[in-house]
């Protein structure tokens, strides 16, 4: 290909601008697609060849924009932002569709005795676990030790509010014990993403210029987009776990559906899945993935620290919020 008809894109830049939520939801929902999911080792390791490639000046002949694009998006959805490293398969963004409808599905439909509420639990918080470890901040480490304390405080935390609201429910109406599942998830992650990414509260996260100037490390970042990827989840979870009970307690009064009890487990994986199909893109759109913070709002050594080499050149810092 002649000069002239290389392609003249930014790569490391999201196609679509990122400072609208539709310019985010475009995004994720290229990256997020578990179609991709059915990518061979041997696609993926050449979507980085060509856009690492790219990045170096070397554009092979023959490539289009449209090549470039869907090997970045193909890239993006299985390499972590930080550290381009290959992604575990079940934590991928990808595989939150098929692997969230079949876990929230069993979540809804085995809430009812003590032994249930505990078996579901720990499998969704496993789940949740490594989902949370694998879109981590990758600029900081966290340890086994760390890894495993979140896991175990996030398990115990949903399984004391998921028997402690189970018991109550029991003098409610039944829709309320259906809504206890999601009452435990998102009480559970409101425990399990800080503890899991403990190691970024504790050192603090990556902060850059506009241009990816490292700065230093700010807590308060990491504190912002921690929180930032906690609501994020919850509004993930929240319409297949609260619309889809209410629909299930309704078709329950139904004689022709309780006799039908053998389709209530896989109708709820595929509301669920209906569900997640459009919540996974849009609670990942919800922040921009590249957070930002005003230089006055962090820590003083770092305000003291970025005026002193830059003077007021730079009004904001940016870091990877993870997802």
């Amino acid at each position: 290909m002649s000069e002239n008809t290389t392609p003249n894109i930014d790569i490391d830049s999201p196609k679509w601008d990122q400072s609208t939520f539709f310019g985010r939801l475009r995004h994720f929902a290229a990256i997020t697609d578990m179609r991709k999911l059915m990518a061979s080792e041997k696609e993926l390791d050449e979507a980085k060849i060509l856009v690492n490639s790219y990045r170096a000046g070397n554009c092979p002949t023959g490539v289009t924009e449209e090549n470039l694009w869907r090997a970045k998006h193909l890239y993006d959805s299985a390499f972590h932002p930080d550290s381009g490293d290959k992604m575990n398969l079940f934590g991928r963004m990808t595989f939150q569709v098929p692997g969230g409808m079949a876990v929230t599905g069993l979540l809804l439909q085995f809430y009812q005795t003590p032994g249930q509420v505990a078996l579901m639990q720990w499998i969704n918080q496993s789940f949740n676990a490594l989902v949370n470890y694998t879109n981590r901040n990758a600029a900081s480490e966290t340890t086994t030790r760390q890894m495993m304390f979140a896991y175990v405080t996030a398990t115990s935390t949903a399984l004391g509010v998921a028997l402690g609201l189970n018991a109550y429910s029991k003098r409610a109406p039944p829709i309320v014990a259906r809504w206890v599942p999601f009452a435990a998830v998102a009480s559970a992650n409101a425990v399990n993403i800080p503890f899991t990414r403990q190691s970024e509260l504790i050192e603090g996260v990556t902060i850059t210029t506009e241009d990816g100037e490292v700065l230093g490390k700010s807590k308060k970042c990491a504190r912002k987009g921690i929180s930032q990827v906690v609501l994020s989840r919850i509004v993930m979870a929240a319409p297949g776990m609260v619309f889809l009970p209410m629909i299930m307690e309704h078709f329950n009064k139904k004689s022709w559906f309780r006799r039908m009890a053998w389709a209530h487990l896989p109708f709820q994986t595929l509301g669920v899945g209906v569900f997640l199909t459009f919540m996974v893109p849009t609670a990942c759109s919800i922040f921009p993935q590249r957070a930002s913070m005003s230089v006055s709002k962090l820590e003083q050594d770092l305000q003291d620290s970025i005026t002193k080499q830059y003077g007021n050149k730079v009004q904001s810092v940016y870091f990877n919020k993870g997802l």
